[in-house]
């Protein structure tokens, strides 16, 4: 069996989240902090053997004292985000242990998953090298130009919507970041395609929701009531009341 370990990037700023009180990785989601929504789902699988969570530096002293001593029982790692998603994804990169050999990339803000798509990317990353959940576009898409008008509609037939968990064998992954000079990946996949390297599509649900501002968290918190419960019912040391206060 492959061994995956799981980085989930929380350092960002959440600048369009809009709650002064809690930054979006953090945000309580069904009772619990949201980036735990995430977590539960990959520290139930038996092929995963490493969970990093990825802090900005002015949120470490805080994280450590409200979620510290769950994050050593269930074997946890921690380390400092960067300025830019890229970033804390490397920093992450150099935490992994001796024996992981592929590595899965997953945004702590997509609180909603189901064991069926993390199975299936999981499976098309050990046999292809690289994978990534992703969804076809179905709305008109229009490029905008100066003083707001449309410039053209752009084709869809062959676009997707990017999603995580995005899925690779260990050595691609570190060779692309360590070659990604100064290009300002938004994912994970982008800097795999920057070798030369293929990626494979593995179809993911608009069900795999990303936060991005607070009136999600209403939809996320009924697709929760909808989607399976992880598939393993270990003891999850982390109360309903885990929220980042």
């Amino acid at each position: 069996m492959s061994r995956f370990a799981v980085i989930l990037p929380a350092a960002g700023a959440s600048r369009r989240y809009g709650d002064r009180n809690y930054k979006k990785p953090f945000a309580p989601l069904a009772g619990r902090a949201m980036w735990l929504h995430a977590a539960d789902r990959f520290l139930a699988r038996d092929d995963v053997g490493q969970l990093i969570v990825a802090i900005a530096e002015d949120d470490r002293e805080h994280f450590s004292q409200k979620f510290g001593a769950n994050l050593a029982i269930m074997g946890v790692d921690v380390c400092a985000g960067g300025g830019q998603r890229a970033d804390s994804v490397q920093n992450a990169l150099a935490k992994l242990n001796d024996d992981i050999d592929h590595v899965a990339v997953h945004d702590a803000a997509r609180p909603c998953l189901d064991d069926a798509w993390i199975d299936a990317v999981f499976k098309a990353a050990q046999s292809s090298g690289a994978a990534i959940l992703a969804t076809p576009v179905a709305a008109t898409l229009k490029r905008v130009g100066a003083q707001s008008q449309i410039v053209e509609t752009v084709p869809r037939s062959d676009l997707w919507e990017a999603q995580t968990p995005q899925a690779f064998r260990r050595e691609l992954l570190e060779k692309a970041y360590a070659s990604r000079g100064e290009l300002d990946a938004t994912d994970d996949a982008q800097l795999v395609e920057a070798l030369g390297e293929p990626v494979k599509i593995v179809q993911g649900s608009p069900l795999n929701l990303k936060i991005t501002v607070r009136e999600d968290l209403r939809l996320a918190e009924q697709i929760l009531k909808v989607l399976p419960k992880p598939k393993t019912g270990g003891v999850n040391p982390f109360a309903d009341d885990d929220l980042w206060r």
